[in-house]
């Protein structure tokens, strides 16, 4: 990593994140991590990790392949255990990920309520979250005849049906064109601001995480190489001096790049 590479807002490098998450301490803590380990054979892929994420936060997980990424998002779904230390996460989480996995045999309405009881309530939540995410015309569709936008926007219902408290999103993007990606960010910043769960995206798009993210880490050896707020405005402007500033100060701690853009006054 490039420690000349560091601004101002990259300077929290700790493993006890409090400070970064210190401006939203009237909020609950959704996530508590404490000391995690977790290793496959003799390689160590986390390494004595905490982290807090509170509810209404969107943190970003950057990182090279290899680094733990998919590990840790696992952990939080429950998916793997730990090898030692506390997870604790709230019982309403849900998980987006880059494929929308969705039923063919169902209708979109019946993939958006799919593992909830069969009651009007439930037909009215579905009904309801399909109309956030700009599908209220689709309910009667199937699944094949969807666009990649559309299925994916289908799974972002289905997770939102639920009301979690915490959502998880495990690269939900990656496999769409670049406008609907764009498109989808904001729809994805929009719906987090509306419903507020604690939010944890693992994504290799550093433009995806000065976009969205309230706080940035980035995974290296292990540890939190990086944990910062990105305090910009929103909606945010990519082409702006401090969005390219933090940009360019995530690519070099990612080792992509060593200068930094130049600002005039």
């Amino acid at each position: 990593m490039s420690p000349e590479a560091a601004l101002p807002p990259l300077s929290t490098r700790t493993q006890s994140p409090v400070s970064a998450t210190a401006r939203r301490e009237g909020e609950p803590v959704a996530v508590s991590i404490t000391g995690l380990h977790k290793k496959f054979g003799d390689k160590v892929v986390l390494d004595g990790i905490d982290l807090e994420i509170r509810r209404g936060e969107f943190v970003v997980l950057l990182g090279p392949s290899g680094t733990g990424k998919t590990t840790l998002l696992r952990l939080l779904t429950g998916l793997e255990k730990p090898d030692s230390g506390e997870v604790l996460v709230p019982s309403r989480r849900t998980t987006v990920y880059q494929e929308p996995r969705l039923i063919p045999s169902k209708r979109v309405l019946g993939n958006v309520a799919v593992g909830q009881r069969r009651t009007g309530e439930t037909k009215e939540r579905a009904t309801r979250a399909l109309a956030e995410v700009n599908l209220a015309g689709k309910a009667r569709q199937w699944p094949a005849t969807l666009s990649g936008g559309e299925a994916q926007r289908v799974a972002l219902a289905r997770a939102l049906v639920r009301e979690p408290e915490l959502l998880l999103l495990d690269e939900p993007f990656a496999a769409l064109d670049a406008l609907t990606r764009l498109q989808m960010q904001d729809l994805v910043g929009d719906l987090v601001a509306r419903h507020r769960p604690a939010v944890l995206l693992v994504t290799h798009d550093v433009d995806e995480a000065v976009r969205l993210a309230d706080r940035v880490l980035i995974l290296d050896k292990g540890r939190f190489a990086v944990d910062t707020d990105i305090d910009l405005a929103r909606p945010r402007d990519r082409t702006d001096p401090e969005s390219l500033r933090y940009r360019a100060a995530f690519l070099a701690e990612l080792g992509v790049g060593r200068t930094l853009p130049t600002t005039t006054t």
